[in-house]
Order: structure tokens, then C-alpha cells, then sequence
């Protein structure tokens, strides 16, 4: 009886070499394993313009040659592992991942294998976007080779380059402020304003018997707690760009002042947590800040009701801590986007720590992006939103304005999901799926 070569056989070495090519257009090298395999058909190499660095990726190639997998549809399908197989991998020092090819439409799907799966984590989820193998996924598979414990080891991103938005903004100082000189201590100076019939501000700053603010002390409810007869108006620059460290120190509290005092209409300053965060108007009803964004009109939520079983779970308030610096000789105000809990609107959340991590998990590089740009259209004015705002409201005008947050290029782009974990996800049936949380 001749011997012959089964279908399997021949589509089986079909994939593995249209994969090793794959592999190679990509950059990365790609090293079969001799016949003697048991669940590893090859080793791919991580490459940086063609040099080796070392970092290795345990490949299995599943092939066919036209069947449509598992629940396929437009956006992907499900593979179903054997648990032999995952029993193998699980004990590889490398990362392992699986492609599959199909000759037919010549496509090449891959996930990768979670280190800490169990054998009965046997189904796989593809999507035909995000999981196809080509040079898109470049930067994703040299992620897999950074060790999980210790402090790990730097992969380059493999990609081109890109811009990144500095989340600083210049401000556009005054040309002049006032000084004064007071005998009041700062809480008496409160206190006053407190009991005066004139809206009281505070806006400005007192240190050892001086006052100092961006406003004349003398056409406001201020005029009580200042010397009238030493009130003086100066250059801005005499006070701002002072080399002693204390006085530039003074100067950015009253920044962070005149700020507050700009955006008091439409944010609140929380002193224990040193952030500025949207208002609720309503008590229980979300806010919507409506801005032109880097190429489109788009709209944030700025105020949003987490409701579960028609109650309210939390309210998410989107929020800055601010920190004024004066770099070289140029202020900037620094901006830290981060979120601000409560439980209506108004009470503060009490256990609002484990909101905001998970929040911030989920967060992406381009999501910071978007509140650095929408921080930057709000204290630019150039944007209407929901409920009246906005500062456009305040009865005095404006003494801070800002310039557009710097660019830098970037060689080399900053690969986003290094900051991914990956992690077992449950279905309906109690059989886990292992992916990629892209969430």
C-alpha cells in the first residue's frame, strides 16, 4: 500500500509557512520546530529595524483551508482550544500565542494565551479588527515578551512615529496687578468680607502685611481689608518672574486664587484633594459640556449618573488637579485630569477611591488626550454647553487666559497597550473566554 498525504497534513504545512511569512513581512524572524512538536510550531523573534533583541514568542498555527469558525460573523468568531493544548502551554517561560490561518480568504487571525489559564478556559475570542496579524500588531506582540514580574524590561514601540500633547498650558499673564499693604491677618480679612452687603472675593493673597491681587482692591468689597491710601498698582512681571522661590511660591497661590475665582461659576474647588471638578445643576441629572475637539464638534460629560435598578450608584464628576509652574521664563498652568465622586451631585462619595482606580483603568492614552483638550477649550471659553455655562456668566472679566498645550513629535509611537492587562473574561455558560481587555 503507497503511502499518501492527508488534506490535514498538507494544509497544516501550508500555514505554517504562509504564518513564517507573515512573520518575516512583518519584521519579526520565524523559526520552525522539527516534526517532534507537541502544541508549539515555531519561535518568533521580535525585531527593531531589522535588529534582534531577543525577546521570543511561542507560536501554534491552527490552519484550514475554508471552513468558517465558531459563531463567526462581521466582527469575529470564537475558537474552541483542547485542553491538552492548554495544559502544554501553561507551563511555557515564553508567551504563547495562537494564529489562525485561512487559506480561502488568505486571512491571519491571533490571540494570545493567558499565562494563568485554566484548562476548562478553553474558548478563545477573535475580532476581525483588532486581532488580525500584520505590522498593526507589531508593538502588541513585543508587549507579550515584557516579563509580568519585577520591574520588567523596555520593548521599543515598533511603529512610526507620532505627536504628543503636553498637558501644560502657557497662560498670558496681566501686564499689571496691585499691591497693598493690610493690618488684618488672613482669616480676620475673611471674616470681614463674609459680613459685608458687596459679594465678597478672594482672589488675592496676603503674606507678612501684604496683599497682592490681579484686581484694584479699591472697586470691590476689598477695599475694607487694605490700607486705601497704599494701594499701588505695578508691573505683573516684577512679582512673577522674582528669583527668590518663596515669592514665585506666593505668586502660584494667587494663580491657583484667580483661577478658582475665574471658574467659579461652573466648578468647584474641593481644598482636601486639591482638584477643580464640574458642578451638578440638578441634583441626580448628568451634564453635558458641548466643545470643538482637535477636528470635530464633539461633547463630554462632564457630570455623570450612574444608576443601577433606577437608583443612583454614584455621580462621576470629570475633574483637574491644577499645579502652576514657572519654567525658564514662562508660567504654566500643569494639568492632571483625574474624576471627583459624589453621591447626588453634591455629597461627597464616601468610599470614592475604588471608583477612581477602576475608572482610571479604563482610561487610554487618547481618553487623557480628550480631557487635556476639552480642560484647555474650557478655560479658553471656546465652547458652549448645557444649563447656561459658562464663564462668559462671571460679572468681572477674565485676568487668566491661556495658549494652546504644546506639541511634541515623537519617533517612535508610545504603544497603548503596554498599559493593558490581560485577563480571563466569563460568559453565559461558565466557560471562560481569554482575550485582551481593550476596554
Amino acid at each position: 500500500m503507497s503511502k499518501t498525504i492527508t488534506p490535514n497534513q498538507l494544509i497544516g504545512e501550508i500555514g505554517e509557512a504562509a504564518v513564517r511569512l507573515r512573520f518575516l513581512s512583518m519584521g519579526f524572524q520565524f523559526d520552525g520546530r522539527s516534526r517532534l512538536e507537541a502544541g508549539i510550531d515555531g519561535i518568533a523573534e521580535v525585531m527593531d529595524n531589522g535588529r534582534p533583541l531577543a525577546r521570543m514568542i511561542a507560536v501554534q498555527v491552527k490552519a484550514t483551508e475554508g471552513r468558517k469558525y465558531s459563531n463567526e460573523d462581521a466582527e469575529g468568531f470564537t475558537y474552541l482550544l483542547k485542553g491538552e493544548d492548554l495544559k502544554y502551554w501553561k507551563g511555557s517561560n515564553l508567551p504563547v500565542i495562537v494564529v489562525l490561518y485561512r487559506q480561502s480568504d488568505d486571512t491571519f487571525y491571533w490571540q494570545s494565551i493567558h499565562d494563568g489559564a485554566r484548562t476548562a478556559d478553553r474558548r478563545l475570542r477573535f475580532s476581525k479588527t483588532t486581532d488580525i496579524l500584520n505590522r498593526d500588531a507589531a508593538d502588541r506582540l513585543a508587549v507579550l515578551t515584557v516579563p509580568k514580574a519585577g520591574f520588567g524590561y523596555f520593548v521599543p514601540p515598533l511603529g512610526g512615529g507620532e505627536d504628543a500633547l503636553v498637558n501644560i498650558l502657557p497662560l498670558v499673564l496681566p501686564t499689571e496687578m496691585f499691591v497693598a499693604s493690610t493690618s488684618l491677618t488672613p482669616g480676620q480679612a475673611i471674616a470681614t468680607l463674609l459680613e459685608h452687603e458687596e459679594p465678597a472675593r478672594f482672589d488675592w493673597v496676603m503674606k507678612d502685611g501684604s496683599f497682592w491681587s490681579f484686581h484694584d482692591p479699591r472697586e470691590s468689597a476689598c477695599r475694607d481689608i487694605v490700607d486705601l491710601d497704599q494701594v499701588e498698582a505695578i508691573e505683573t512681571s516684577y512679582l512673577a518672574f522674582n528669583e527668590n522661590i518663596e515669592e514665585q511660591n506666593t505668586f502660584a497661590f494667587l494663580l491657583r486664587r484667580a483661577l478658582q475665582h475665574q471658574v467659579r461659576e461652573d466648578l468647584n474647588w474641593h481644598k482636601d484633594k486639591s482638584l477643580f471638578y464640574f458642578r451638578a445643576l440638578t441634583a441626580g441629572e448628568s451634564r453635558t459640556f458641548r466643545y470643538d475637539a482637535s477636528k470635530n464638534r464633539t461633547e463630554a460629560e462632564v457630570v455623570n449618573v450612574a444608576t443601577k435598578d433606577g437608583n443612583i450608584s454614584f455621580v462621576r464628576h470629570h475633574a483637574f488637579v491644577p499645579r502652576f509652574e514657572l519654567i525658564l521664563d514662562q508660567w504654566y498652568l500643569i494639568i492632571n485630569p483625574t474624576y471627583y465622586f459624589t453621591t447626588n451631585g453634591y455629597t461627597e462619595h464616601s468610599y470614592p477611591d475604588a471608583l477612581l482606580s477602576g475608572k482610571k483603568r479604563m482610561d487610554n492614552s487618547s481618553a487623557v488626550r480628550g480631557q487635556v483638550i476639552m480642560w484647555h477649550r474650557f478655560l479658553t471659553k471656546s465652547a458652549d454647553a448645557d444649563g447656561g455655562l459658562f464663564m462668559e456668566k462671571a460679572a468681572t472679566p477674565n485676568v487668566l487666559s491661556f495658549g494652546l498645550p504644546p506639541v511634541v513629535h515623537l519617533p517612535t509611537k508610545v504603544p497603548e497597550d503596554a498599559w493593558k492587562t490581560v485577563k480571563p473574561k466569563s460568559d453565559a455558560s461558565d466557560s471562560m473566554q481569554v482575550e485582551l481587555d481593550f476596554k
